[in-house]
């Protein structure tokens, strides 16, 4: 089944094609899965569940990403 699917992504709503799970949105967007944490309805993703994590209508994401220095 294909559609779209509308989420709040860091606080601005976004209507994407779907089915869409984490990974898949990552990529789209440009993100190495390795640098960024994943927050979904105020829960943390497991990074090793991005690829099995498919996103629903309403969800709610937080995507921070990390940058190194010192």
């Amino acid at each position: 089944m294909t559609g779209t699917v509308t989420l709040t992504l860091n606080g601005e709503s976004r209507t994407l094609a779907a089915p869409l799970t984490v990974s898949g949105l990552l990529d789209s967007l440009g993100f190495d899965a390795r640098k960024v944490a994943v927050e979904r309805n105020e829960e943390i993703v497991p990074r090793s569940l991005y690829a099995t994590t498919i996103l629903a209508q309403g969800d709610a994401l937080e995507i921070v990403h990390f940058i190194g220095g010192g």
